[in-house]
């Protein structure tokens, strides 16, 4: 039996590969429980002249003979790959024997190992050594590290990179691979913190982590301090609206994004139309763009296939599982043709159809509510008007229950209190005060309506001259308004009036209108 081991051994050695200082025992199936099954390993280890990389996966290994291989580098310098299949104190071996042998890492890849937090701490002090000072790749893709892994992960990796920096050589991470980890919103958050700090990511994957909104900010967030970024995947983690629209604000900081994985992460339409609002105003060298099964509407999906015009870098182009529906899917092909990148847009076929209208049961329970809120400020008003001292109107008192006759008590500096009075930095405020103004504009009365287009003008100007002002969330925030366009957050529409269409329509023809909002307009007022 020995002797059938030895030559099973011996054999699997032979199959080693080598190239350019790389000794690989990658994926031979074998396990190795103590020192003496790796004997012949360590002997080619040792004997291994300028060795640069070791390739470990694809095997089992014991601590006993994890111990024995890391005993056997002790006089060596590495630079390079470290593939591993270790539980925690198999990390901790290989780990000290990194640092006592000096090594300076490139690529840490610990892929595919279910090492739960325990396993992050195993490597925690490594990741603090000047052995990964140098180091420029992380790959720990469906580890199970969780949120508590996250965290240790995130501060070894600060650590890290102040200690380096105090050396004068700050750690310059380029690739992270976290993907199938559990990290939900408080180990995404910890690892944002530390993402900004390097500011050196190119490549950044996190996919099916289950992070939500808040985790999602906050990597956006840190996306901004990584100008070189090229690969951002976040697929199948769940953005809704808020998400989405943090992201697309990141990217437009950054210039060097080639490929954008943001499938299966419910962006939805609202968030679709910020990202294409993003894509439409830069990211000049982008290649992959992916917005599968993201509940996306046929008209948002139209505005993402225009944002990509004249981006002669594209490949591919996948909105497939969306809520287009047939119309829907045939004016996203069109738009294609028309750009001549037809053969760039990715199959339609598991199109969800257009959405379902809401339940009425859920309309009428927003009504109750909305009723309810309605008959207590009534009461109140009915308690306070006999003790009230009148006093004169002002822009707040206007917006809360809107009236020409307020409109025009408030005189000639109107525009200016509105200007003062609504946050021009807050898209969905900006676009109630439009519906709230426009409400009373009356094409008859001369002075109401000179009032109204007036402080219409004032509100907008500010608003569009202002270069943080998100205006694709204006025109989305308005629609979703007007009941042409679905929330997430369930906004009950107002009741539409003549004066609002009246008021946008001659708001549209003004010179601090952006033309392509017009397009957006356009393709919801047409339905």
């Amino acid at each position: 039996m020995a002797t059938d081991a030895v030559a099973q051994l011996a054999d699997s050695l032979a199959k080693t590969q080598v190239t350019e200082g790389e000794l690989s025992y990658k994926g031979q199936g074998r396990k190795f429980d103590n020192a003496q099954s790796v004997e012949e390993m360590v002997k080619e280890i040792q004997e291994f002249k300028g060795l640069q990389a070791l390739r470990l996966e694809g095997n089992t290994y014991g601590v006993e003979a994890a111990q024995a291989i890391a005993k056997s580098d002790y006089e060596m310098r590495w630079s390079g790959i470290v593939n591993s299949a270790f539980i925690s104190p198999i990390q901790n071996s290989l780990g000290a024997a990194l640092m006592t042998a000096g090594a300076r890492l490139t690529v840490l890849d610990l892929s595919d190992n279910a090492f739960g937090p325990d396993g992050v701490k195993g490597i925690e002090k490594l990741l603090k050594s000047t052995a990964c000072h140098t180091l420029q790749e992380l790959r720990l893709n469906n580890c199970g590290m969780g949120i508590g892994g996250g965290k240790i992960l995130a501060a070894a990796l600060t650590e890290c990179y102040k200690q380096s920096s105090s050396q004068g050589t700050p750690l310059g991470l380029k690739v992270f691979i976290a993907g199938r980890n559990r990290l939900e919103n408080d180990g995404a958050t910890a690892l944002a913190q530390a993402f900004q700090l390097m500011g050196s990511l190119e490549e950044v994957h996190v996919p099916q982590n289950g992070i939500n909104h808040p985790g999602v900010t906050a990597l956006a967030t840190a996306m901004q301090h990584n100008p070189q970024l090229r690969v951002l995947n976040l697929n199948d983690n769940t953005f809704t609206k808020k998400g989405a629209i943090a992201m697309a604000q990141a990217l437009k900081h950054l210039r060097s994004v080639q490929v954008i994985n943001f499938g299966d992460c419910l962006v939805r339409s609202e968030g679709a139309i910020a990202i294409a609002e993003a894509i439409t105003e830069g990211l000049p060298i982008l290649k992959e763009l992916n917005l599968s099964f993201g509940e996306i509407t046929g008209e948002a999906a139209l505005l993402v296939a225009q944002s990509v015009e004249g981006k002669a870098t594209l490949e591919k182009l996948d909105l497939n599982g969306n809520c287009l529906g047939e119309e829907g899917c045939d004016a996203v092909r069109e738009v294609m043709d028309g750009l001549n990148m037809g053969d760039l847009l990715g199959s339609l076929s598991d199109d969800e159809g257009e959405p379902e209208e809401d339940d009425d049961e859920d309309e009428d329970d927003e009504e109750e509510e909305d009723d309810d809120v309605e008959e207590e400020d009534s009461s109140v008003n009915q308690v306070s008007s006999p003790l009230s001292v009148p006093r004169p109107p002002d822009a707040s008192s206007f917006l809360c229950f809107p009236s020409p006759d307020k409109l025009l008590k408030l005189g000639t500096k109107r525009a200016l209190l509105f200007e003062q009075q609504v946050d021009v930095a807050d898209a969905g405020k900006t676009a109630e005060a439009f519906l709230k103004i426009s409400s009373v504009y009356n094409e008859e009365d001369k002075d109401v309506k000179s009032a109204v287009l007036d402080s219409i003008d004032a509100i907008l100007r500010k608003a569009f001259a202002n270069p943080s002002f998100q205006g694709y969330n204006f025109i989305s925030s308005l629609l979703v308004m007007l009941g042409l366009l679905k929330s997430e957050d369930k906004v009950k529409p107002v009741r539409v009036v003549p004066g609002h269409l009246q008021t946008l329509e001659y708001v549209v023809r003004q010179d601090y209108f952006p033309q392509d909002h017009i397009a957006v307009l356009e393709a919801f007022m047409s339905r």
